[in-house]
C-alpha cells in the first residue's frame, strides 16, 4: 500500500456511504411527528415515510449485489451514493407528504445499491486478511453507531435547525463519499456476460418486501392479524418461487451452491440473530426511556450512548485480535457477552434504575460489534470473488430481516404484555436466547484459526 493515509481512504469512503444508509433508518423516528404536523400527513403517510425506505432497501439488496457483480461494484456503489444523495435533497425540499414518501422510496433504492458493494469494495481494496479484518470491523461498527446515534442526532437537529436537516446532512457526506471513492477505490471487474435473471430478482424483491412489511405491521397489529398472516404466507411463496428460479437459471443471482457452504449460510444466520438481538434492544430501550421514564428524544439518544461507545472500541479490538486468535473465538465470545448483557437487563427487575442498565447496554453493544468482524469475514471469505456482491447482499439481507423481526417482536411484546416492565424483560430475554443460539452456531460454522473459509468450487453456471 502506498501510504497509511492513502491506504485507509477506501475504508473512509465505504464507511461514509454505509453510515448514511443505516443512519436514515433510525434518525427519522424522532422527526416524524414534526414532519407529520408540518406537511399535514395522515397516519398512513407517516408510516410510509418511516417504513417505505426500509422496505425498498431490504427488498432490493440482492438486486444491488447482482448488479455489482455484473457491472462492477465501484460503478454500482457510486451510482447508489449519487441516487441516495439526490433523493436526500428531494426529501429535504419536499413540499408535501406524498412527495416525501416517493423521495424516501428512491432513497431506499440508493441504499440497496450502496450496501452490497461496500463489503465487496473492502474485500477488493484490502487483500491481506489481517488488514481486511480491521476494515470489516470498522465497517461493522458503523451500523451500531449509526443506529444508536440516530435518535440523538435526529433530536438535536429537529430541536435546533428543523427536520429538513435530517436529510440535508446527507449531502456533504454523500459528496465526500463519492469523491473519495472515485479517487481512491480501484475499478472493479465487470462480468457483463452474466444475465440478471429478472424472474428471480422480482421474486426475491417480493419475498423480502412482503416479509419486512408483515413484520413491521405485526408490531402494530399483532401476529394473528389477517393482513400480517397473509403477508407472511405470500413471503414464503415468493421465497419458494425464488429458489425455483435459481435452481432453473443458467446463471443464478445467488447460486444455491453458496448456501451449501456451512460458513456462508451459517454466517448469514448469525448476522440475522445478532441483528435481531441488538436492534430489538435499541427499539425497546428507546420506548422504555421515552414512554416510561419521560426522556426527550435527545435524552434517549444520550441514554443509549453507552451501547454506541462500545461498538467502535470493540470493532477496532476485534480487528486486531483476529490475527492472533482467528475469527471463531471472537464471534463466540462476543455473542456470549451480548447474551449476558440482555439477560442482565431482563433480571434487573420491573423498574430498575438507569445505572443498572448501563452495563447490560455496554455488553450488548460491545459483544455485537466484537462478533460482527468475524462473521463478516466468514461470509465474504466463503464466496468466490465473482460473487462477492451477492455474498454481501445475502449477509446484509439476513441482517435486515433480523432487525425487522427484532423490532416487530419487541413492539408486539410491549403491546400485549400485562405491564410495560414485563414486556421489555421478555423482549430482552428472547434477545439473549438469540445471542446464545448465534454463539452455538458460530462454534460450528465459523472456521478456526488457520482454517479460513475458502470459496468452494463452482461450475461455470455458478452452481
Amino acid at each position: 500500500m502506498p501510504s497509511e493515509r492513502r491506504s485507509w481512504a477506501p475504508l473512509l469512503a465505504v464507511c461514509a456511504g454505509y453510515f448514511m444508509v443505516i443512519l436514515d433508518v433510525t434518525v427519522i423516528n424522532v422527526a416524524v411527528p414534526v414532519i407529520g404536523r408540518e406537511l399535514s400527513a395522515s397516519l398512513t403517510g407517516i408510516q410510509w415515510i418511516t417504513d417505505g425506505y426500509t422496505l425498498v432497501f431490504a427488498g432490493f439488496l440482492l438486486t444491488g449485489g447482482a448488479l455489482g457483480d455484473r457491472l462492477g461494484n465501484r460503478r454500482v456503489f457510486c451510482s447508489g451514493v449519487a441516487v441516495f444523495t439526490v433523493s436526500s435533497a428531494a426529501c429535504a425540499l419536499a413540499p408535501s407528504a406524498p412527495f416525501l414518501v416517493v423521495a424516501r422510496l428512491v432513497e431506499g433504492l440508493g441504499a440497496a445499491l450502496i450496501v452490497p458493494g461496500s463489503l465487496a469494495l473492502l474485500q477488493q481494496a484490502y487483500p491481506e486478511q489481517a488488514v481486511r479484518s480491521r476494515a470489516f470491523g470498522l465497517w461493522g461498527s458503523m451500523a451500531g453507531i449509526a443506529a444508536s446515534a440516530g435518535p440523538l442526532l435526529g433530536g438535536l437537529l429537529v430541536s435546533t435547525v428543523g427536520w429538513r436537516w435530517v436529510f440535508l446532512i446527507n449531502l456533504p457526506v454523500g459528496a465526500a463519499c463519492l469523491a473519495l471513492t472515485l479517487r481512491h477505490v480501484g475499478r472493479s471487474p465487470r462480468r457483463a456476460d452474466r444475465p440478471l435473471d429478472w424472474p428471480a430478482q422480482c421474486a426475491v424483491v417480493a419475498a423480502v418486501a412482503l416479509l419486512t412489511g408483515a413484520l413491521n405491521e405485526a408490531g402494530r397489529r399483532g401476529w394473528s392479524d389477517p393482513a400480517v398472516l397473509a403477508g407472511l404466507g405470500l413471503a414464503v411463496l415468493a421465497a419458494a418461487a425464488f429458489a425455483l428460479c435459481e435452481r432453473l437459471a443458467r446463471s443464478p443471482v445467488l447460486p444455491l451452491g453458496l448456501l451449501r457452504s456451512r460458513a456462508m449460510s451459517g454466517g448469514a444466520v448469525i448476522g440475522l440473530l445478532f441483528n435481531f438481538g441488538f436492534y430489538g434492544m435499541v427499539f425497546t430501550a428507546s420506548l422504555e426511556f421515552q414512554h416510561q421514564r419521560g426522556f426527550s428524544a435527545l435524552g434517549t439518544g444520550l441514554a443509549l450512548f453507552p451501547a454506541v461507545a462500545m461498538t467502535m472500541f470493540a470493532s477496532v479490538l476485534s480487528g486486531r485480535l483476529t490475527r492472533r486468535t482467528g475469527d471463531r473465538p471472537l464471534v463466540v465470545s462476543g455473542m456470549l457477552l451480548a447474551a449476558l448483557g440482555l439477560a442482565g437487563w431482563a433480571a434487573a427487575g420491573a423498574d430498575p434504575a438507569y445505572a443498572l442498565l448501563v452495563l447490560p447496554m455496554m455488553a450488548a453493544g460491545f459483544g455485537t460489534s466484537f462478533a460482527l468482524t468475524g462473521s463478516t469475514a466468514t461470509v465474504m471469505g466463503a464466496a468466490p470473488e465473482a460473487y462477492s456482491g451477492a455474498a454481501s447482499a445475502l449477509f446484509n439481507t439476513t441482517r435486515q430481516v433480523g432487525s425487522a423481526t427484532g423490532v416487530a417482536l419487541g413492539g408486539s411484546l410491549l403491546a400485549s404484555a400485562g405491564d410495560y416492565g414485563t414486556g421489555i424483560r421478555t423482549s430482552m430475554f428472547i434477545g439473549a436466547l438469540a445471542y446464545l443460539a448465534a454463539a452455538v452456531l458460530a462454534w460450528s460454522c465459523v472456521p478456526a484459526k488457520g482454517a479460513a473459509p475458502g470459496p468452494e468450487p463452482f461450475r461455470s453456471d455458478g452452481r
